[in-house]
């Protein structure tokens, strides 16, 4: 007996693939974890054996082989090409009380991701070639998904001295980021922005004036006021956006913006656009789905950089994905442990968990209140982050490798966080009533998760 040929046919589902403009009911064939076959499931059901009998016929004139196959029956359900979240935070090393490479991600695969890129602001920072070759090497032993490292701007983080950036792309780093801050020397910043325009990566900018947050925890608006906080102002993201976009367009570099939160961020974007800087932009599902009028009390599980902000904000965050002027839906998933997040938001340290809320809050809140379709989504959480990080998916194009989830869209339930895998509990949408539920996540071919009811 020769090699064993693992084949699994999913039957009868709505494949929405944006790269191929494919919005039906299709079977596929995955064959030793890539599409084989790609067939319409109006296709007379002899028409479809005949394929089948056809390729083993082949692969049996080459060798012989065993064939072990599998039937996944996802008829009423979605298939959709593995979501490609561009910013999480997965902690190790140096803070794995509040989440590690393999739970952030289970928490990954259990939230339809089968690709994630860990932020570097770990202790030690991701800083080195030979920290980005260790977490290269750990990811191949624990992780459920793909994981594409991202390499700190500077060394440590402190903004000082630029990082081995050469090396670390050597290495395998897939972006540069400094999230968590911004680099303020921005002469310092624009030799990075020319190294990642050599080394054609994307910059992953988080952008924030530090000298402008002057100890905020929420936004600088009538909220804040009533819990006695204090605020967060736009302007500290929108004058860095402005700057990065600027020295993105004199570098040439591929800029990325994080956590875009304001409404003026989406105007700026497009201005960058306009004026042709390679310019794209995410938005966090807790920024679309909720504002700071929102927040009940002083409750850290609502404290987040950048912050909950106004209406308009919320309203105008919509357009910018409706438009496609921000392409990209991220989570910027921060676990923390319950006990840090029982403090005020004066002492709290930001951030919620995202990669078990993000689809379902994106479908309640922008495909079931009609900012964008179905295949809209599939897109800004697949297609355009690939395209960002210049990878082979978003995509389940005859060939490629089947990393996929099958979703329902109408299920409605309300979010639990003491049923999230990942460490982290820390989000403000417990007992939230959604819509949307990852049914299976499969990494090249394999199930990596499966929702059990």
């Amino acid at each position: 007996i020769g090699a064993v040929v693992m084949r699994t046919w999913i039957l009868n589902g709505h494949l929405l693939d944006p790269m191929q403009g494919m919005d039906g009911i299709y079977d596929l064939l995955i064959e030793d974890g890539k599409v084989a076959e790609i067939i319409p499931a109006d296709q007379k059901k002899e028409q479809r054996k005949k394929k089948m009998i056809k390729k083993e016929a082949i692969g049996k004139e080459l060798m012989e082989h065993r064939i072990e196959e599998e039937i996944i029956d996802a008829s009423g359900n979605y298939i959709m090409p593995g979501f490609l979240d561009l910013h999480v935070h997965l902690r190790e090393p140096g803070f794995e009380e509040k989440e590690t490479i393999e739970t952030g991600s289970k928490a990954a695969a259990h939230g339809g991701f089968t690709g994630i890129c860990p932020m570097p602001n770990t202790k030690p920072a991701m800083d080195s070639p030979e920290k980005i070759a260790w977490l290269i090497e750990k990811a191949e032993k624990v992780s459920k998904v793909h994981i594409y490292p991202v390499g700190a701007v500077t060394l440590l983080q402190e903004g000082k001295e630029l990082a081995d950036i050469e090396g670390m792309v050597k290495a395998g780093a897939m972006a540069l980021s400094e999230d968590g801050k911004s680099v303020m020397d921005t002469f310092l910043y624009k030799k990075a922005l020319e190294k990642a325009a050599l080394c054609k990566i994307p910059m992953l900018a988080h952008c924030e004036d530090k000298s402008l947050v002057h100890h905020g925890v929420m936004n600088a608006g009538k909220r804040a006021k009533e819990l006695g906080l204090l605020g967060i102002s736009n302007a500290v993201e929108d004058v860095i956006i402005a700057r990065d976009i600027l020295l993105a367009k004199e570098t040439k570099a591929q800029l990325h913006l994080c956590h875009c939160s304001t409404r003026d961020s989406v105007s700026l974007v497009k201005f960058g656009k306009e004026l042709g800087v390679s310019v794209t932009a995410e938005v966090c599902p807790h920024h679309f789905s909720m504002s700071e009028d929102e927040i009940p009390c002083d409750d850290a599980n609502y404290k987040m950089n950048p912050p909950l902000r106004g209406k308009e904000d919320v309203e105008m965050l919509k357009y910018g994905l409706q438009e496609n002027i921000m392409e990209v839906i991220s989570t910027d998933h921060a676990p923390h442990e319950a006990e840090k997040k029982k403090e005020s938001m004066k002492t709290a340290p930001f951030g919620i968990v995202g990669l078990e809320t993000a689809f379902p809050l994106a479908v309640t809140e922008l495909v079931e209140k009609g900012y964008l379709t179905k295949m809209q989504l599939v897109e800004r959480m697949s297609l355009a982050p690939a395209k960002v990080l210049r990878v082979a998916s978003g995509t389940l194009v005859k060939g490629s490798v089947a990393d996929l989830v099958i979703a329902d869209f109408e299920e409605e339930y309300e979010i639990d966080p003491n049923k999230f895998v990942s460490k982290g509990k820390n989000t403000p949408f417990a007992g939230k009533k959604v819509k949307g539920r990852i049914l299976r996540t499969m990494v090249g071919g394999k199930t990596v998760y499966q929702y059990q009811g």
